[in-house]
């Protein structure tokens, strides 16, 4: 369980070394997400259709280790946006991976640019 965690590490906007040609806006439902794979790495994406923004974090929910979370619903929490796991209802933030629920570990954000009508997410890798 930790190796999985430990590959999921936030990168901030500074970081980005690489920018990944993740698909086509129109491949992303409205206000919902979709899963890529980035080498090793399961990114749930959000197309935050509602407040103009979009969104990457890791898949993989470390509640229960299930990689869920591009399946899981989105809102908002006092102004924060969230995504709530499907399976298991913990929130976290998109913003910055926190776990709005405060019992278990936060998750991975990543940078999300869009160019024309192609998504792209950044790594510091």
């Amino acid at each position: 369980m930790e190796a999985i965690l430990d590959r999921y590490n936030s990168t901030s906007l500074d970081e980005v070394k690489v920018w990944f040609e993740a698909a086509k806006i129109s491949d992303f439902p409205i206000d919902g997400g979709a899963c890529v794979k980035y080498k090793d790495k399961q990114i749930a994406v959000f197309n935050f259709t509602r407040t103009n923004k979009w969104y990457a974090c890791q898949n993989v929910c470390p509640h229960k280790m299930e990689m869920v979370l591009s399946r899981g619903m989105i809102g908002d929490d006092k102004g924060t946006p969230k995504v709530a796991c499907p399976l298991h209802k913990k929130t976290f933030s998109l913003e910055n991976g926190e776990n709005l629920n405060g019992d278990i570990a936060p998750i991975a954000t990543y940078p999300v640019k869009v160019e024309g009508d192609t998504v792209f997410i950044g790594f510091a890798e």
